[in-house]
């Protein structure tokens, strides 16, 4: 039996309905997936998986997905309205349907071009209650929930650059809780994953980005925030 730590545990979030994987694990997805994108977005196509491809409607899936891209949390009356918010917003938007693989049946894949021109791929599932994770970020294989506030670094794969980065945490009395490195290949490009208690200051990420190697800094701030 599943270990039950709280009553959200066994009501499930505080969200617009009607499901908590369908909506309100879809919201929370793309709104990760928008903050990971680092800019302002001015397409998205939301490639859906398994379960998402024939609930996605019934569900209210598409509305959340586009209220979650848009910024707003799965419990944001404003779900409801989602396709006038895009429309007022000048979002570009698709939603396909596509078969991911291996992959949990509630995952979606978030192909994403910012204003700048930059696309950001980025793949996660819904896995029930309103939780989340995120599996997959440019290629690169990552492993956070979303729940706690994650500085994402992309950097050379180069010695020294974890002592680095972790030390800037460290003068500023942050503590890192998990960490979770991957890379394209050995010595080329990486990716740190850092989820922290507690926010770090602009002061903090500006150091971050100051660092030799460090190619960009992604500042993720929990869904409820």
């Amino acid at each position: 039996m599943k270990k039950v730590n709280s009553i959200f545990d066994v009501i499930g979030p505080i969200m617009v309905g009607p499901s908590s994987s369908h909506t309100a694990g879809a919201a929370k997805l793309a709104r990760i997936a928008r903050s990971l994108c680092g800019e302002e977005i001015k397409k998205v196509t939301f490639q859906l998986h398994g379960s998402f491809q024939t609930t996605y409607k019934g569900h209210g899936t598409d509305r959340a997905l586009l209220a979650g891209i848009l910024g707003l949390s799965p419990s944001d009356p404003g779900l409801v309205n989602a396709y006038e918010l895009a429309k007022e917003a000048g979002l570009e938007y698709e939603f396909v349907k596509k078969d991911l693989g291996p992959v949990h049946p509630n995952t979606i894949k978030f192909i994403i071009t910012g204003v700048s021109g930059n696309i950001t791929e980025i793949v996660g599932a819904s896995i029930g209650g309103g939780e989340v994770l995120i599996s997959s970020l440019n290629g690169i294989s990552v492993n956070f929930s979303g729940n706690s506030y994650t500085v994402i670094s992309i950097q050379d794969d180069t010695p020294g650059i974890v002592s680095e980065i972790s030390r800037v945490f460290a003068k500023s009395g942050i503590n890192m809780a998990t960490i979770t490195l991957s890379r394209s290949a050995r010595g080329k490009e990486g990716t740190m994953i850092t989820e922290i208690d507690s926010a770090p200051s602009e002061q903090d990420l500006a150091r971050l980005r100051a660092l030799p190697h460090v190619k960009k800094i992604i500042c993720y701030m929990p869904v409820n925030e």
